[in-house]
């Protein structure tokens, strides 16, 4: 299993940036909501893992029908 990493950075303003790693699909945009709590989201980016995970699962899900 894949090492996972999650960075918080807050800069002087107050404003906060997450970047996960090693998160895959889904389960990342799990983790990010848990840790956002009820803070608001101004912006968001996918990284390549997630494009890839869900690929795989919809070739997976289309393998079954």
């Amino acid at each position: 299993m894949a090492e996972k990493t999650i960075t918080i950075e807050i800069d002087e303003a107050g404003n906060s940036s997450l970047d996960l790693n090693g998160f895959q699909g889904k389960g990342c945009g799990d983790v990010a909501k848990l840790l956002q709590g009820s803070d608001r989201v101004t912006r968001s980016d996918r990284k390549r893992g997630f494009h890839v995970a869900c690929e795989k699962q919809n070739l997976t899900q289309q393998q079954v029908r």
